[in-house]
């Protein structure tokens, strides 16, 4: 959490001195007071009212209105939205409007844009309905027009063949009746519209059913979508006409029409009065489109007049219900005339708050100024730890290790208890540093160093832009990543490796050549013909028969070396802990046995490593462990490395097991003494103590029950926990090795594939392949594949990897031997700290 000034004096091994303090504000410079303390963000406001619900407190009509407006600031916002415009980040002016007026206004606006948006839907629904009906009028008129033409030629032909001579085919003396006379001709209704043309098929068929075959339905595709003036979608329809006999009939067809959505619209026979009908309704279209288009307009501009101050009008919105909900958590006074908040605050910020206090007085033109006390408790306080831009993600990446849930943010987090060691300031060397270890190769650490160069050069222009999730995250981390890229580049160096290519860039190399030709340096070997290599691992080492022996020892060794010291560091920082809280019994049963069995065992491992390089012996190591267990008594032969190892051996194995009871058996009993003691009295704490949490730490209150079997159970776990652990997680410290190993298979179980040989292989079998085939197009081809399987899996998959195997190391690893983690975070009232979707 950043708060303050950019890069303030800070001590981040301990957390800031806490203070519970106690306000007393009249009601008169009640709201003003929260305001400043609200712009100053250094003061955590407890919950005074937690029994009452959020009906029953004393603003609970402002909260209301600010909900209220809150809600029509989100309306004005998916409007804006639906019309395809973008809420403006720039400020149109300050903003003069106080929180009544703009209350006054939001509903102003509210109310005319809803009124806008009426008057459009009405219109535009009878736009649509007039696009219907003049389909209709065209499609039917083209119906009609046919049917009177085929009607007329039939008419003609019969009365061709009446007037000629009779025939078997000529019609009979009824239906002769019939044509001949009108008033004897059967008189047929219809039913025009739309249907859409999904149900189509559907509509004729329960037509057919319904009336017994007794209709004629004709149907005409719309050869465009049509804007349907219910749901306002484009649907595909068909303009349809059916004829039909009989009221019983009509009175059918109309339930189905209305069951399948299908627009009925009126039509008459007459052409004069299609035409016209068709006239009047296109001069209807053309007055409405302009009148949309005009009402479109005005609702634009009012949209983007609103955009331009939304966002000052929802900071302004979220602030006014911040400090509602700030003064909802205080307690009224009996008299009603004051306000009693309390919270937490730094010491620091002592003088700070008292003079935001005098200010909001002297603004307010209060009578009486608010009154500030600290109070003695033993309740906990909360973490803080006051960080800049650098610092922060390194603190979250320690803050993210756990799975309780913060008392005032209810995310999963595990922040360090009260004062006590903060591993986020050895993480910023620690964490980037393992992590080269694994990821080392210099071209690769430059590569990554430019990628976060431009998110570090352009931070003011990202930091005020909303970016993606995952351009977000590494935004957030980008000097994490810098940190990485850098150690990279170092742990490249020694590697000697730039995209898995060694060079001689600190000088010849120490090793040369039996013969003239070197045809065989890669499988006789060389031989040594000067100084050896100032720096790094010497580059002639490479592709050399011994590579793989040599460079696998040194690394594994290497990373046992870094294993024991990160982990000796833990138990050390678990000292300090217990030495700044007072806890003797920690330090006699807990640190100086943990200290004992580590390095009786994985601290001799160490030195024998290091005597080993230094005297190049051949002695083996695994060897001498395992009898060290087996046969302690045994001689060492021909892997003793210096004189009396053997009596060390067995004195380191007997502290092992010493240190084993050591921490299990005394602690419960001396926890349980001491409770007693204070049950019978005889253990007592100043009353002037400048520091109460100090008192009590470690012991449980008067009024807690002390469960020996609990306390004995929990020892135990601890005890075996750490035993085994002491070698599972010095096993886990080869995962530098294994990530770094230059192998050609892939690792198993938490590894995976040796950063190093993929460089390699993508060196050796994608470029220099392409290269050899002396072709152009090949050649491109190659680089393109090189430099997209180098980005893709090096610089991302494989720093994921190396990124998550290093956090696993500090989270387990390392912050298991002294972090306990079971403190609350410093969540001050703050402005700054509001988010997009904070309502």
């Amino acid at each position: 959490m950043v708060v303050g000034e950019c890069w303030p004096t800070m001590d981040l091994l301990r957390s800031e001195p806490m203070q519970l303090v106690q306000l007393i504000i009249p009601a008169e410079s009640a709201y003003r007071t929260i305001s400043y303390l609200g712009d100053l963000g250094l003061f955590q406001f407890k919950d005074l009212n937690a029994e009452k619900s959020p009906f029953q407190r004393t603003y609970a009509v402002q909260m209301k209105r600010c909900g209220e407006m809150a809600r029509k600031l989100r309306f004005f916002r998916e409007k804006i939205t639906k019309a395809g415009l973008s809420p403006s980040t720039r400020s149109a002016g300050s903003v003069d409007l106080d929180f009544h007026n703009l209350e006054v206004k939001l509903g102003e606006l509210e109310a005319e844009l809803i009124e806008i948006n009426a008057n459009d839907e009405k219109l535009q629904r009878t736009f649509n309905e007039l696009l219907e009906y003049k389909l209709v009028l065209q499609k039917a008129g083209e119906f009609f027009t046919s049917a009177q033409s085929r009607a007329a030629a039939q008419q003609r032909e019969l009365e061709g063949r009446h007037n000629g001579e009779g025939s078997i085919d000529s019609p009979l003396l009824l239906e002769q009746e019939m044509i001949t006379d009108p008033s004897k001709q059967v008189k047929l209704g219809y039913v025009s519209g739309l249907v859409p043309r999904e149900k189509a098929m559907a509509f004729e068929r329960i037509l057919f059913r319904a009336t017994r075959g007794n209709v004629f339905l004709k149907q005409s595709v719309v050869d465009h979508p049509v804007t349907d003036p219910v749901s306002g979608e484009k649907v595909e329809k068909n303009v349809f006409v059916v004829f039909y006999s009989g009221e019983r009939a009509k009175t059918k067809i109309l339930k189905i029409c209305d069951a399948f959505g299908a627009n009925r619209y009126p039509f008459m026979e007459d052409l004069g009065k299609q035409f016209q009908t068709i006239t009047e309704v296109s001069g209807r279209l053309s007055e409405l489109k302009t009148t949309i288009d005009v009402g479109m307009v005005h609702r634009s501009n009012l949209l983007q007049t609103i955009g331009c101050q939304i966002e000052q009008w929802s900071l302004l919105v979220k602030k006014e219900k911040s400090i509602y909900h700030t003064l909802n958590m205080l307690s009224v006074d009996v008299t009603k005339q004051c306000l009693v908040a309390e919270g937490w605050c730094p010491v620091f910020a002592t003088n700070q708050i008292q003079n935001t206090l005098q200010r909001a007085t002297n603004d307010s033109n209060s009578q009486i100024g608010a009154i500030f006390q600290v109070l003695r408790t033993k309740e906990l306080p909360p973490t803080y730890f006051r960080t800049n831009k650098f610092t922060s993600a390194f603190q979250e990446i320690v803050d993210a290790y756990g799975n309780q849930k913060d008392k005032i943010s209810s995310s999963y987090c595990r922040i360090a208890k009260y004062q006590e060691a903060n591993p986020g300031v050895f993480t910023i060397v620690t964490f980037p540093f393992l992590f080269a270890v694994m990821f080392g190769d210099w071209g690769h650490g430059i590569c990554l160093l430019l990628a976060t160069l431009y998110f570090i050069i352009r931070e003011k222009k990202f930091s005020s832009q909303k970016l993606g999730d995952i351009v977000e995250m590494t935004f957030g981390g980008r000097y994490v990543i810098m940190m990485m890229a850098l150690f990279s580049i170092y742990t490249g160096l020694i590697y000697n490796e730039f995209f898995s290519v060694p060079f001689e860039l600190f000088g010849p190399s120490a090793y040369g050549c039996r013969d003239t030709s070197c045809r065989d340096a890669s499988t006789i070997g060389l031989i040594k013909v000067r100084d050896t290599y100032p720096f790094g691992v010497d580059p002639k080492w490479h592709g050399s028969r011994s590579e793989l022996p040599y460079l696998n020892s040194l690394k594994m060794k290497m990373s046992i070396l870094l294993g024991v010291a990160q982990m000796n560091l833990g138990i050390i920082l678990s000292y300090f802990n217990a030495k700044f809280f007072g806890n003797d019994i920690n330090i006699l049963h807990q640190f100086v046995p943990q200290m004992i069995f580590l390095n009786s065992l994985f601290g001799y491992l160490s030195l024998l490593i290091i005597v080993k390089w230094c005297t190049g012996s051949q002695a083996d190591l695994y060897h001498v462990m395992i009898y060290m267990f087996l046969s302690p008594t045994d001689d060492l032969g021909e892997n003793q490395l210096f004189v009396g190892q053997k009596f060390l051996q067995i004195v380191l194995l007997l502290l092992a097991l010493v240190a084993v009871p050591w921490m299990l058996f005394p602690k419960p009993f001396l926890l349980k003494k001491q409770h007693e003691e204070r049950h019978q009295g005889q253990s007592y704490a100043p009353l002037d103590s400048s520091d109460p949490f100090e008192m009590e730490q470690h012991i449980p209150h008067n009024n807690e029950e002390f469960e020996f079997s609990e306390v004995f159970v929990h020892q135990l776990i601890h005890t075996i926990e750490f035993v085994l652990g002491a070698v599972s997680n010095t096993a886990s410290y080869l995962r530098l090795w294994a990530l770094r190993a230059d192998r050609n298979n892939l690792v198993t179980g938490d590894f995976s594939l040796a950063h190093s040989e993929l460089s390699s292989v993508f060196y050796d079998k994608v470029l220099l392949l392409a290269w050899g085939f002396n072709n152009v197009v090949i050649l491109i081809i190659g680089i393109i594949v090189f430099v997209f399987a180098t980005v893709g899996v090096l610089l991302i998959m494989e720093t994921l990897s190396a990124f998550l195997h290093a956090l696993r190391l500090h989270w387990v690893e390392f912050q298991n031997k002294f972090y306990e983690g079971d403190g609350y975070k410093f969540s001050p009232f703050s402005f700054a700290l509001f988010s997009e979707d904070d309502e």
